[in-house]
């Protein structure tokens, strides 16, 4: 049987799912062996998950970390392994200073091929979650974003978000038309086992457009747990592929045959009323 031919415009991505832990260096090294890998294998863009340089035992860690945007090692790190590897390098989060005392903002700083810094996006939902003992509130130490971010790539255009964000769909729409949507999260097991595909698949479905999820997957050593699943999802919202949990690689192809595909067949976007 032959081969399904791909289009030669066809962009090969990849999500990079680690298990982070309060060490910066060890996080570094870890996400430096696994973007090589996705590299190697041919990947163009690769996504790194949330919180990839620190899952630290308290929420003010982040804040002795923080750098100033185009100062620091941890984006000295994404720019010099975007431009060692020529690919675009999705930074999944890490924390930016702000003039708020005790917030920082939890940011996705985007790198291209040589380098140099393409893209910024604050995380704009911040996560509440309360029952029994599990407690998570992000506004303690976070500072919310105010709005929504894509850049252009060879694949088309790519639009960012982050973790809680996708539970919210008007961030989706006001992304506009884009062929593929970034998910760098870190889920908890609870949240995760119970919505992470379900909410993933319906933002590829109602976008029409592919989505690359990376996640943390693993039991922290701050005794966190997290769901993992990092997907690549098509436009039907079908999965095309997925790592349960651990360190690891996933992606596919980006293919601008299957957008139109599935645009052409179903032109739901255009058939949009309300705004």
């Amino acid at each position: 049987m032959n081969a399904p031919t791909v289009s030669p415009l066809s962009f090969q991505v990849a999500a990079v799912q680690m298990v982070s832990t309060p060490s910066v260096d060890e996080n570094l090294a870890a996400a430096a062996e696994l973007i090589a890998r996705a590299a190697a294998q041919g990947a163009k863009l690769v996504s790194l998950p949330e919180y990839f340089c620190l899952m630290g035992h308290a929420d003010s860690d982040k804040l002795t970390i923080a750098e100033y945007v185009g100062e620091g090692p941890i984006q000295q790190f994404l720019s010099d392994t975007a431009r060692r590897h020529g690919i675009w390098l999705a930074g999944g989060t890490l924390p930016i200073a702000t003039l708020s005392p005790g917030r920082v903002f939890n940011t996705s700083l985007v790198y291209g091929p040589d380098g140099a810094r393409v893209a910024r996006y604050d995380k704009i939902h911040l996560f509440n979650y309360q029952r029994g003992t599990e407690s998570y509130d992000e506004g303690r130490s976070i500072r919310a974003g105010k709005q929504t971010v894509g850049f252009d790539t060879p694949a088309g255009r790519v639009g960012l978000s982050i973790c809680y964000d996708l539970r919210f769909p008007e961030l989706y729409r006001g992304l506009g038309e884009v062929s593929l949507i970034l998910v760098p999260s870190a889920f908890t097991y609870t949240t995760g086992k119970a919505h992470w595909e379900t909410l993933l698949r319906a933002r590829a479905i109602e976008n029409q457009c592919y989505v690359l999820a990376a996640a943390q997957g693993g039991k922290h050593p701050n005794g966190r747990s997290t769901w993992g699943h990092s997907l690549f999802i098509d436009p039907w919202g079908e999965v095309l592929d997925v790592l349960p949990e651990g360190p690891g690689v996933v992606g596919g192809i980006v293919d601008p045959d299957r957008l139109l595909d599935v645009r052409g067949a179903l032109p739901a976007l255009r058939h949009r009323v309300l705004t």
